[in-house]
């Protein structure tokens, strides 16, 4: 029995290769090599464990996949094809990175039904991955068994564990003691350049071990052995890594085991000697009706599997899955009513903890984070509870200093559904996790990031923490909205923006320093999601003065000054450029006036296009900060009223 499944599982791998093969050299475009070699490694994973149904792709309870090593689309999208996921028919396949095919270069979230995360920028997979395995555990802590009880499963490369965010996650996953991921590693010993050895002598099993993980090791090509590791990491409560020694190309009898197999095609000629090396006697595209049935049981058991869950599924679980933020908006607008009567004076990041108690009360599914910054950052609301290793019922994590993986896993979570993460650091970092912001982005993921100690007003720790060029690095990242609230009213509405959003990460940019309240007067309409609002709109205009986060103060009093010599100016906040950007022209004209404007930000000029011609002034940044108390700052750099005043009097 056992050597007929072997068999079949060979003829299953050996679909996976041709089918590789072939998209490949038509689209003279792709990477042939992981596919041939993991084929067999895919093939036990999916016939023997996996539980999914492509018929229903966002069931809850699914086991999770995830290429990290993401250059070798082509194992996923013959695996979906094989399957029988509606999306994914041959003639995709056939257009293999071709525009408007569903089988880009790299896989891409929402791009194709089972698509669990794009992957490509190695090492964000399996971090990633990490985020899915630590919500299951958290949910599996609410609900039970019965409604919460699955695998994640990852296929990443010697790129992916070179990457430096690897340790970050492999770090956290060890700690945490996430027992259902399990990490499959293509031991193949090639990177683009040639052998691992050019670059590398990390003993990357002693490395998984040392951060608490279950490692075990296998022929990549022998069905049982694989099935063996696989079993007994399922059966281990820490994470697990399988080193899978494989042959890259494998199958390809003149160019296997080389680096040339990487990322190129085969060519017709050994495409025809893998043919018959591999005993694969079909045309190209060309596969059998008895391994489509092979694959397809796979399917029907995850079909059967999803049914029974059905059937025990818990009133409590169905509640909340959906993540319903229905609530939120009402109980934001009572919340300002009363900070407009209370005008209290804090910092942005103070107010955003203060909006966070109304936030995680209202919605229970949030789960907040920070990179070891939690007093600074003020992440963690007054009821919230630490997840540890020994309980993963409560809702707010520790990451560590490891920013890079925390945006990372924080993607993974809100991938993984039923959870809204938010997670802070300094702003200054947002370098350091920039690449998952993208994919945030890039992917439409919902994730909430906490910034931070936002300009040269966190003072006395210098130019290292003080970030002058970011709020244009992020803002220039599309479908991302990067807000930077004046008082307390805007960072509640900002809150309720981020978690509002369905398709589009929201990053919070919060100040150290405390700032009066500006919006005294209750107005029920969330502002903050115009973009930009005027807080002063006088009958006659002279001048519009333009400010975000903390400089808006700075440009009341500079109106204040400008009055005092008969100058009329209009005040506008303008907390997120991107929304404001996306209301019509006619709300924009409105705002912003046809008198000369004035921009004022604690950051460099780049990307205020949007609200300042080339003549109109700016008072801002032009270089990097220093180390100083704020206030002695912000006089040293000339960002006082008194220079927005005067470039206001140069332009009338």
């Amino acid at each position: 029995m056992k050597d007929i499944q072997i068999n079949q599982e060979t003829e299953m791998a050996n679909a996976i290769r041709a089918l590789a093969m072939d998209a490949v050299q038509k689209a003279n475009s792709g990477h042939p090599g992981m596919p041939m070699g993991m084929a067999d490694v895919a093939t036990v994973l999916f016939n023997r464990f996996m539980t999914i149904d492509p018929a229903a792709p966002k069931w809850p309870d699914r086991d999770r996949f995830v290429l990290s090593a993401g250059h070798g689309s082509m194992l996923v999208y013959a695996i979906h094809h094989l399957l029988g996921y509606a999306d994914m028919d041959m003639d995709q396949l056939r257009n293999f990175r071709q525009l408007g095919s569903r089988t880009a270069g790299h896989p891409e979230y929402g791009h194709a039904d089972g698509i669990e995360v794009t992957t490509g920028p190695l090492g964000q997979g399996i971090a990633t991955a990490v985020g899915m395995a630590l919500a299951e555990k958290m949910k599996n802590a609410r609900y039970g068994n019965d409604n919460v009880d699955h695998f994640t499963y990852v296929i990443a490369g010697d790129g992916c564990l070179m990457e430096g965010i690897s340790h970050e996650a492999i770090d956290l996953a060890g700690h945490l003691g996430l027992g259902k991921l399990v990490v499959m590693w293509d031991d193949n010993a090639i990177t683009i350049d040639g052998d691992t050895n050019l670059s590398t002598s990390t003993d990357q099993q002693a490395r998984f071990a040392a951060a608490g993980w279950h490692v075990s090791a296998c022929d990549g090509h022998d069905m049982n052995a694989i099935a063996e590791a696989i079993e007994a990491a399922r059966l281990d409560p820490r994470p697990s890594l399988i080193a899978c020694r494989t042959i890259i190309g494998f199958g390809a009898p003149n160019k296997q085991g080389s680096h040339d197999v990487h990322g190129a095609p085969l060519g017709d000629a050994e495409i025809a000697a893998a043919r018959k090396q591999l005993n694969w006697a079909y045309e190209p595209f060309e596969i059998p009706a008895s391994i489509y049935d092979s694959w397809h049981q796979i399917a029907a058991r995850g079909a059967h599997k999803r049914a029974e869950w059905e059937q025990r599924l818990s009133a409590e679980f169905q509640a909340t899955e959906p993540c319903d933020t229905s609530a939120l908006p009402g109980a934001i607008e009572a919340y300002k009513r009363k900070l407009s009567q209370d005008k209290p004076n804090v910092a942005t990041r103070k107010a955003s903890q203060m909006a966070l108690e109304v936030v995680n009360t209202t919605l229970p599914f949030t789960v907040g984070g920070s990179a070891d910054l939690t007093g600074s950052n003020l992440t963690k609301s007054s009821k919230m509870q630490s997840v540890t290793p020994q309980d993963f019922s409560g809702n707010y994590i520790h990451y560590g200093i490891r920013e890079h993986g925390m945006a990372a896993a924080m993607n993974g979570i809100a991938l993984h559904g039923g959870l809204k993460p938010y997670g802070g650091t300094f702003m200054a970092f947002a370098d350091y996790c920039r690449p998952a912001i993208r994919l945030s982005a890039l992917m439409g993921v919902p994730v909430t990031y906490v910034m931070t100690h936002d300009s040269i007003g966190l003072g006395e720790d210098g130019p290292t923490h003080q970030p002058v060029e970011h709020l244009a690095s992020l803002r220039a990242i599309p479908n991302l909205l990067v807000m930077r609230p004046a008082d307390a009213v805007e960072t509640a509405e900002a809150w309720e923006i981020a978690m509002m959003s369905k398709d589009m990460p929201v990053m919070i940019v919060a100040s150290r320093q405390n700032l009066p309240l500006q919006r005294t007067q209750h107005e029920a309409e969330n502002l903050t999601a115009r973009g930009a609002y005027l807080l002063r709109d006088p009958a006659k205009r002279d001048v519009t003065l333009i400010a975000t986060g903390s400089e808006v103060e700075i440009a009341i009093a500079a109106a204040d000054l400008l009055a005092a010599d008969g100058i009329n100016a209009a005040v506008v906040s303008a907390p997120c450029f991107e929304l404001f950007e996306a209301q019509d022209k006619a709300y924009r004209d409105t705002i912003l006036g046809t008198a000369p404007r004035v921009g004022c930000e604690a950051a460099i000029r780049q990307g205020w296009d949007l609200f300042l011609d080339r003549e109109d002034g700016f008072v801002g940044m032009h270089g990097f900060g220093a180390s100083a108390p704020a206030p002695a700052l912000y006089k040293h750099f000339n960002i006082t009223a008194e220079a927005i005043a005067s470039q206001a009097k140069n332009l009338i």
